[in-house]
């Protein structure tokens, strides 16, 4: 090295390690050597002397000597190279220091980790497997059921399938949610049962929303810890419920009596105004079906005031005006000839009502009363006469209509109702007119109306209210044709039952409750029509079916009437007109339909009753409690098939009619 000193031989590790005899020319064998040396510098591995190596010697000389003068004549170590762990060329290569630490040398690995370092993959891992069998295996355990904790209302179904929750719901949830609403009406207790407010659990909705299938961790998680409420789903029938609040509405509802002046006999009597109330229907729908859905309990149905229009004053007024109305005769004229009208056919077809500004007016019934005079006025053979058909000897024959003159009534109950009014000579002339028949032959001719194509018969109890009215429609429905193509309306055809026109007050359901209505009974006459229309092949357009099944009609097959709101229309689909024809007795009512018969035999198939519920039992001491028989609820279909040469040749679609139950009434008032 340039401008260093003399440097000392290096003292031999192994000087003081006395060698064998026999390894005396043989170098000591070393197994280790500190990092940096290098093994030459005990001399060559083959016992030869080590050659110096060329180049300037320490002390500057050319070659060779000793750096210190040592007569040992060794020569120093080479200098040894650093280890490349890839081949490095000779120009890059610098000579390392002989003596002091070795370079730093890259190694081709990496040192090895601590311990720690090692294990927390392995810990990640294990941890992530765990978690995700915590999670898969009950997912796979849960999936295809609902979501175990669930509950509905307190009734668990967590667990179950969807088809075992929804039984599970049906035979503990129902009952739950059946509880009834009181309804506080101006003070009276009605109530209404969820049936009938046609009250039903949603059982599919309601599972609907209940987690199932395959879970995700989340509702895993919850299942295990915790559980889920689910609200039920109910509906609520809003016809049937608007049924059961007319129910309500006819045994509470307090109309408005508008003042009115009627003869009894010949002595004119006052009817004076009086302030009503009314069930707001409306409202009571709403509020019922909100305390359903709120669990029941209490509601309170509002009544809302009526006002009537006319006063005492038109009253009176009318009442006077009534007594100088049947002071004497009313004589009709028509050239020479003359009628008089006796005070009593007078108070027979007069009364005073109200006319809608407060005041009372005259309402004379002209129709009715030239169907007794007018014979007088006019020669029958003039008289007008509607189409017909007349059953004889078991088959229907035409009868011809015929125009007519008669006395025009409209202008004679105008001329009469002012006499009435404002009083002055009592003759009255009354004028002829053309009158065209009602129905004209053309109307009904060539229909093929030929034969009975279906009939049916239903029975009553005797001599009770309900049967006058029954009978009633039967007359006024008798002998009526039904064209080709055209809906028959019972309610359109024999309108508003009205005591004026022969019906009475009698017992009828509506909404569930027996209550007295003119008309009362009329759905036993509808039903039998709807029958003879059924088993005629005729096409069924609208009708309603009773909420009670009374034994005494076919199941399925009965109809409920109440003007004008539930009526009943069928369409005369075939190519031929039809005749009705109707019959009674004391205890039954039949109708007929005549025309031509389109199939050989048509049938009611019915299914087996089902889902039966039963009845109640109450007791009532109200005054004008009407007692009821209790019938137990079902459902059953019906369906209508058509048989032509022998074979099946239609099939309609099936009628399904779910009764309620009927609650048995007992009165124990005296």
């Amino acid at each position: 090295m340039r401008n260093a000193g003399p440097i000392e031989s290096p003292t031999d590790p192994f000087a003081s390690v006395p060698l064998p005899t026999s390894a005396v020319s043989k170098k000591p064998r070393i197994e280790g050597l500190p990092p940096g040396v290098s093994r030459d510098i005990f001399g060559p591995p083959d016992g030869r002397e080590a050659r110096p190596a060329p180049g300037p010697s320490a002390s500057g000389g050319p070659s060779g000597g000793s750096a210190g003068g040592s007569s040992g004549g060794g020569a120093l170590p080479p200098m040894a190279q650093p280890a490349q762990p890839w081949p490095v060329a000779d120009k890059e290569r610098s000579p390392a220091p002989v003596f002091g630490p070795a370079p730093e040398r890259p190694s081709p690995y990496e040192p090895e980790p601590p311990r720690r370092r090692r294990l927390l993959p392995g810990l990640i891992v294990l941890v992530l497997v765990l978690a995700a069998l915590a999670y898969v295996v009950p997912a796979v355990l849960m999936s295809g059921s609902v979501l175990r904790g669930t509950r509905v209302a307190g009734v668990d179904i967590g667990g179950l399938t969807v088809t075992q929750a929804a039984d599970k719901l049906r035979s503990e949830l129902a009952a739950k949610l059946s509880k009834p609403v009181v309804a506080d009406i101006g003070g009276t207790k009605e109530t209404i049962q969820a049936d009938e407010a046609g009250l039903e659990l949603d059982v599919v909705a309601t599972i609907g929303q209940a987690p199932s299938g395959f879970p995700g961790p989340q509702e895993v998680w919850r299942a295990l810890t915790g559980t889920t409420e689910l609200p039920p789903k109910i509906t609520i029938d809003s016809s049937q419920l608007t049924r059961t609040v007319e129910g309500l509405a006819e045994s509470v509802d307090k109309p408005a009596q508008e003042g009115r002046v009627f003869f009894t006999g010949l002595r004119a009597r006052a009817r004076q105004p009086r302030d009503g109330v009314l069930l707001d229907r409306d409202d009571a729908v709403r509020r019922v079906s909100q305390a359903f859905l709120s669990g029941g309990g209490d509601v309170v149905l509002a009544l809302r005031p009526a006002k009537p229009a006319t006063t005492p004053e038109a009253v009176e007024a009318a009442l006077v005006k009534a007594k100088a109305a049947v002071a004497a005769p009313l004589t009709l004229t028509l050239g020479a000839k003359r009628v008089a009208l006796p005070p009593a056919t007078i108070a027979a077809n007069l009364t005073f009502e109200s006319d809608g500004d407060g005041g009372l007016a005259p309402s004379f019934d002209a129709e009715k009363v030239l169907a007794s005079v007018e014979g007088g006025l006019v020669d029958a053979a003039q008289q007008p006469r509607d189409a017909t058909y007349q059953i004889v000897d078991g088959r229907p024959v035409l009868v011809p209509a015929r125009s007519g003159r008669g006395v025009n009534h409209r202008l004679l109950a105008r001329d009469a109702e002012k006499v009435f009014a404002e009083g002055g000579p009592r003759t009255v002339e009354v004028r002829l007119g053309t009158v065209a028949p009602a129905v004209e032959t053309t109307q009904i001719q060539g229909l093929g109306i030929k034969e009975v194509v279906s009939t049916f018969t239903t029975t009553f109890d005797c001599c009770q209210d309900r049967v006058k009215n029954i009978q009633r429609m039967a007359q006024e429905l008798d002998g009526h044709v039904v064209r080709p193509g055209t809906t028959f309306s019972l309610n359109e055809t024999l309108g508003q039952p009205t005591v004026e026109d022969g019906y009475v007050e009698a017992g009828e359901i509506v909404g569930g409750r027996m209550v007295n209505i003119v008309g009362g009974g009329g759905s036993q006459f509808a039903t039998t029509l709807y029958n003879a229309v059924f088993f005629g092949g005729f096409e069924d357009v609208e009708h309603q079916p009773m909420d009670y099944h009374a034994p005494r009609y076919p199941a399925g097959l009965d109809v409920a009437l109440l003007y004008p709101d539930l009526d009943l229309k069928w369409r005369n689909d075939s190519e031929h007109g039809v005749l009705i024809k109707t019959a009674f007795t004391g205890t039954s009512v039949t109708v007929t339909l005549w025309g031509t018969k389109r199939y050989d035999r048509i049938e009611a198939v019915e299914s087996e009753r089902r889902d039966f519920t039963p009845f109640r039992r109450e007791t009532s001491s109200a005054a004008g409690c009407l007692p009821t028989v209790g019938e137990q609820g079902f459902t059953i279909d019906v369906t209508r098939v058509f048989h032509q040469d022998g074979k099946v040749v239609k099939r309609d679609k099936k009628l399904t009619t779910k009764y309620r139950p009927q609650t048995q009434i007992t009165c124990t008032a005296g």
